[in-house]
């Protein structure tokens, strides 16, 4: 993989002179006190100010005010005029515009594209305090405001939305946010290295035009420049000739960056020549194996709006150039602009997760929110981000397209330093961390047992359709970092709240004790995600047998620790390829168990998702796309979507007529009836006899044994807080 320069080898900006700021300056007050007169970049940000590591702004502004610069934050603007976007004054080097820590479309709709009621981001969860394609909107407000201020787009919107996808909300394929925008350029994924590098370049007099060799960004050019080698991709039909899979193992120099030809007139010399004669070689340049000056062109923009086969083979290609190692740059058309896509970052070092982690954080809310609660503050304030990136690659999630899929770990040191610093500094602390976590709960320090085959990989799972063999499982040094964790003073407990990798996890039998008899407080979240093959393998997702292996464990693990814990199973609903007998085999499966779900989880295409082009196409971009290949189910019509919701809830007196007529159609009456072998019941009940036991004076559920089915809401021990507290809601778990 080729080198990166260090985040902490760039020479400081002169206004490294001020030194730290106790927060990072919102009013121009602020701004007097620290002896500024400007500053040199404004980040605005859909999100409250927070800061904290957990938080984009956050490790963003105090990253480049360790490089020497003022950073200013403009936190949730009044967006209908360009006032709030003026307050701190122009900004020397650029504005920074991120929508937040979510994409804010997803942030304030749900599945069903209904409005949500609150936002954990903003102060006392009220929600309206972000516009839609916030990204979009705050760019041109920062134009009207300062029109030769540059502007640098960021976060997960950015990642996710960099190249033309499809738009859930409008039901259409939207061009690349950059152009949506009109930004001057877009950084991808976790973008400490190239916020880093374009800040100092253009402090140094650079033009934000002219940075165009920067890993991890996007940006508008006229055409391919000389000097590039183009691989067509705009057909699904003439792929070209298809590159051979390299030996990682071979001087990629020496051979594969050659073709090796017989000399003029030797043809005839070089069949008849003996052993010990010499032939004579010629080696020829082969442009497709050049990497670093290779761009595939994509489909463009008005193609894949049309033709959403095509939408398909674009993301396809666009998911197989995302490993570091070997990804080429892509470009897109898009009327006539070609908008380019350099390759993703490189990951970072430990010793940089190290550095980042360790800047001065207050690790609280900003003063200026005088202590108003901040729901998402408050779910990670006693948490610890120990690593970023996931392989598991579920074509649902977008951890992977913006974090990638090499694990980027922290050292136990910073780890146990932050777990002081908590303990030392944060209000409220009783002693409990609620999670040692990120992405995944035991991803850390796993990785390719060969960094050249980790290079030249360009598989989109580690552990799909099973375990890579060249993948290393072991969970030693996780094992070490919860043991050195737990004997800290002042430490009581310590808890995983992450979601865990049970597929992993079973691989270490010792991790899986160690993490059932000290790190379950009463339950475990887990993400089987289904139960059945068609929606499993269109997720990249384990069987069930993987679960009911991983089951036994927890449960032996459990009794011998003598506690009483138990295992919380999430689904999602509707997923693409999943059909309607699948969601009946998973609501069987769910009543055999034992479980009802209070709430359930329906697909949310999110954009850029492989998932989300499943359902936008029909085809399966996990395989080669031909207008003849394969199609996959999808779930679109707003009936099936309630009724694989129904299934989930099975339980619910609600559902019961939608599922007794689903059933009858599917010929399965025979799962209608008033035994235990029935899944619904033969006649609805007068009124409503269905109560959540997290509405409020319910009637608690008991044990099994009492009849009653436990749940995460029904019956379960509280979740172990150190302090008596009730448990907190907890966040679906990662995948």
């Amino acid at each position: 993989m080729p080198a990166a320069r260090p985040l902490f080898d760039y020479p400081k900006y002169w206004a490294e002179c001020f030194g730290p700021a106790p927060f990072l300056p919102m009013s121009r007050e602020e701004m007097d006190l620290l002896g500024w007169d400007s500053c040199d970049v404004i980040i605005v940000t859909g999100d409250a100010y927070v800061d904290h590591p957990s938080f984009g702004m956050a490790i963003i502004g105090r990253l480049l005010e360790a490089q020497g610069f003022r950073v200013g934050i403009i936190s949730q603007p009044d967006w209908h005029s360009k006032d709030d976007f003026m307050k701190l004054g122009k900004p020397n080097l650029f504005y920074g515009v991120a929508a937040g820590n979510m994409d804010s479309m997803i942030n304030r709709y749900t599945a069903d594209r209904k409005i949500r009621s609150d936002d954990a981001y903003t102060p006392g969860g009220v929600a309206g305090k972000r516009p839609d394609r916030a990204s979009a909107v705050y760019s041109q407000r920062c134009r009207e405001a300062y029109k030769d201020v540059p502007i640098v787009l960021g976060g997960i919107e950015a990642s996710l939305r960099r190249i033309a996808h499809y738009d859930y909300w409008q039901d259409k394929v939207r061009h690349s946010l950059l152009l949506d925008a009109k930004a001057d350029i877009l950084l991808f994924g976790n973008a400490e290295r190239a916020i880093v590098e374009v800040a100092q370049r253009i402090s140094r007099g650079e033009t934000v035009q002219s940075i165009t060799d920067v890993r991890g960004t996007a940006f508008v050019r006229k055409d391919t420049p000389e000097g590039w080698f183009e691989l067509d991709s705009t057909r699904i039909d003439r792929p070209g000739k298809v590159d051979k899979i390299i030996n990682p193992y071979v001087n990629t120099q020496d051979t594969s960056a050659c073709a090796v030809e017989q000399a003029k007139g030797d043809d005839k010399a070089a069949a008849a020549a003996t052993v010990d004669e010499v032939q004579v070689l010629q080696l020829l340049p082969h442009p497709r194996l050049e990497r670093d000056r290779t761009v595939i062109r994509l489909p463009s923009f008005e193609k894949v709006r049309n033709d959403p086969v095509l939408y398909a083979h674009a993301n396809r290609v666009l998911h197989l150039e995302t490993n570091p190692g070997n990804a080429r740059a892509l470009v897109q058309r898009h009327a006539e602009k070609d908008v380019w896509f350099n390759p993703p970052p490189i990951p970072l070092t430990t010793e940089e997760m190290d550095y980042i982690f360790g800047l001065p954080y207050a690790r609280i809310p900003h003063p200026a929110y005088g202590g108003e609660k901040i729901p998402a503050y408050e779910m990670i304030r006693f948490s610890v981000n120990i690593m970023r990136g996931c392989f598991g690659g579920c074509t649902f999630c977008s951890i992977t397209e913006h974090e990638g899929r090499i694990i980027q770990n922290r050292s136990h040191d910073s780890i146990i330093r932050e777990i002081e610093e908590i303990r030392d500094k944060v209000p409220g602390f009783t002693g409990v961390i609620s999670d040692l976590g990120g992405p995944t709960a035991n991803m850390y320090r796993i990785a390719c047992k060969s960094p050249e085959i980790e290079a030249a990989c360009r598989k989109p799972s580690c552990v799909f359709p099973g375990i890579c063999e060249n993948l290393n499982t072991d969970h030693s040094s996780l094992i070490g970092l919860y043991r050195k964790a737990r004997e800290l003073p002042g430490v009581k407990k310590i808890l995983i709240a992450s979601g865990l990798r049970y597929d992993l996890a079973v691989e270490s039998p010792e991790y899986v004790k160690e993490l059932v008899t000290h790190h379950v407080g009463g339950y475990l979240k887990i993400a089987p995600e289904h139960t059945e093959e068609g929606p499993l393998t269109r997720m990249m997702k384990p069987g069930i047998g993987s679960y009911d292996r991983f089951k036994q464990m927890f449960e032996k693990y459990s009794k011998e620790a003598g506690k009483e814990q138990y295992l919380i199973p999430y689904f999602i609903a509707a997923h693409p390829g999943t059909t309607d007998e699948d969601m009946m085999n998973l609501a069987l499966w769910l009543k055999r168990n034992g479980f009802r779900a209070d709430q359930v989880q329906a697909f949310y295409p999110s954009p850029m998702a492989t998932a989300t082009a499943m359902y936008h196409s029909g085809k399966n971009p996990l395989r080669k796309v031909t207008y003849k290949s394969d199609g996959v189910n999808v779930v679109k019509g707003e009936r099936q979507r309630r009724l694989h919701k129904a299934f989930l809830r099975y339980h619910d007196p609600k559902n019961w007529p939608l599922l007794r007529d689903a059933l009858q159609e599917m010929g399965r009456s025979d799962l209608i009836g008033n035994s235990k072998q029935h899944l619904i019941p033969t006649h609805q009940p007068a009124g409503e006899s269905y109560h959540s036991s997290r509405r409020k004076n319910s009637t608690p559920a008991g044990s099994r044994k009492a009849g009653r089915i436990l749940t995460q809401h029904t019956g379960l021990p509280p979740r172990d807080t150190g302090a008596g507290k009730k448990p907190r809601k907890g966040s679906r778990p990662a995948r």
